[in-house]
């Protein structure tokens, strides 16, 4: 049965490969200072900076630079851009980049007006913003977080090892964000097959909760065989148009808020992702593709007759002469079959954790309370160790 909810996204898309137009109908809404975030410098190399910055001067505005951010923006990146945006007294934070440049615009966004540490009334008290906000605008080049259409953002303390999610409120989600499937086709395979993980986990961590059959759970279930058959498209040819704009679609409807509405949602793969990125600086999607299996194997037991209607639904497993926990198995496998084709890792030794960083990993992990079976430490440390 479906819970009781509100529902608002306040976030205008453009979606396409003529999208980067609409950006001249925007821009005429905000001052006259634009902070313009992003990376490493491959928006110079595709040629797609030279593009925005264009479009900034033909609308009269001054571009204010904030490059460098990096695949998990850090506090002191954080503290850097607020000091840039301070400094120039900026109207809007136009991101251009992946889900790391939207989550930073979006603490940067919070950050600049408030008189207090950012990282501790935001990521360690987790507070609401009492100030003004900054506009957060994104220009995507990396499908897979959702971050262009929902208030989430990530932030990463390596001093403490820590890497905190908060999800604010809808006065913080992005004014407008832009779309075009080719912005995405410059990216290394590996990003790309991170990107189609997280988006497929991001599925599962509000589809494995709460009760059967509600429209969110059919929801999800096309949701993610999209993003599978996209994501093996893709694998073999990354410039697929078709492919890319279907797994950047579904990566925005992933996670705008919409499937979880009503239900009860389980995101502890994601925090045993966090907490091991904390670690090792590992890619996101990365670290969840890691963990996810030991995790599910692990509550299989308790929400298995959600596993056994994911392996019949989504994997097209025959239910003929089998238990339910069969079933439920040969559907992780299924899973387990597909990420090893798109190539995902597998375990956290690949990418960099150690047995002997499991307990502080452990200490990491926030343990949440929607999914079937509420961990307690000595399982988030099974779990590891099984994920090694």
């Amino acid at each position: 049965m479906l819970g009781n909810f509100s529902y608002v996204n306040a976030t205008k898309l453009y979606f396409g490969d003529d999208s980067l137009k609409f950006l001249n109908d925007e821009l005429p809404k905000y001052g006259k200072n634009i902070q313009l975030i992003y990376g490493g410098g491959s928006v110079k190399k595709n040629g797609l900076y030279d593009a925005v910055v264009e479009i900034l001067k033909a609308n009269g505005k001054n571009i204010v630079e904030d490059a460098g951010v990096m695949p998990n923006p850090t506090v002191e990146k954080l503290r850097e851009g607020v000091k840039i945006a301070r400094e120039n007294k900026v109207d809007l934070l136009l991101a251009m980049g992946g889900g790391s440049c939207c989550d930073y615009a979006k603490a940067v966004s919070v950050a600049v007006h408030c008189d207090e540490d950012a990282w501790e009334k935001y990521f360690i008290r987790f507070e609401e913003p009492a100030c003004e906000i900054v506009p957060v605008a994104c220009i995507l080049t990396m499908a897979g977080t959702g971050s262009e259409m929902n208030a989430g953002s990530v932030i990463t303390n390596p001093e403490t090892k820590q890497k905190i999610g908060h999800v604010f409120g809808e006065n913080v989600m992005p004014k407008f964000s832009i779309l075009n499937p080719k912005f995405t086709m410059s990216l290394p395979k590996r990003q790309m097959v991170a990107g189609c993980y997280d988006i497929f986990n991001h599925i599962c961590e509000q589809y494995f909760s709460g009760e059967d059959d509600n429209t969110s759970d059919y929801i999800a279930e096309g949701l993610m065989r999209s993003v599978v058959h996209s994501s093996l498209i893709a694998v073999e040819n990354p410039e697929d148009y078709e492919a890319r704009s279907n797994i950047m679609w579904t990566a925005t409807w992933a996670l705008n808020t919409l499937i979880g509405k009503g239900k009860t949602q389980d995101w502890m793969v994601h925090m045993l992702g966090q907490a091991v990125g904390g670690y090792t600086n590992a890619t996101h999607g990365m670290t969840l593709a890691a963990v996810s299996l030991p995790y599910y194997k692990f509550i299989m037991p308790y929400g298995l007759k959600k596993f056994k209607r994911f392996a019949v639904e989504d994997w097209k497993v025959s239910p003929e002469n089998k238990s339910d926990e069969e079933i439920a198995n040969a559907g992780l496998a299924a899973m387990e079959n597909w990420m090893r084709k798109i190539g995902v890792a597998m375990n956290i030794t690949e990418l960099g954790a150690t047995a002997e960083m499991i307990e502080g990993i452990a200490d990491a992990t926030f343990i949440l309370k929607g999914g079937y079976k509420v961990l307690t430490r000595a399982e988030v440390v099974q779990i590891l160790k099984e994920s090694l």
